[in-house]
C-alpha cells in the first residue's frame, strides 16, 4: 500500500492522494468519493473542507 501525501498547491488547496480518512469537525467519518481530494486553505470555500476553487476569485496567494 502507497503512503498518503499531502502537497501544498501553489496558490490553492492542499491535495491529499493516497489511502486517508477525512472526518469533519463532529469527528463524523466524511465519505471519500476519489482518491485525491483538495482541502480548502483560503477559508473562502463554501464546501469546507473541501475546496470549490473559490482561492481564484479571491486572489489567494501564498509563499
Amino acid at each position: 500500500m502507497n503512503p498518503s501525501t499531502i502537497t501544498a498547491y501553489p496558490n490553492g488547496p492542499l491535495l491529499v492522494r493516497g489511502p486517508f480518512e477525512l472526518q469533519g469537525e463532529d469527528g463524523e467519518r466524511i465519505p471519500q468519493h476519489r482518491r485525491t481530494i483538495a482541502l480548502c486553505r483560503c477559508g473562502l470555500s463554501a464546501i469546507k473542507p473541501l475546496c470549490d476553487g473559490s482561492h481564484k476569485a479571491a486572489g489567494f496567494r501564498t509563499d
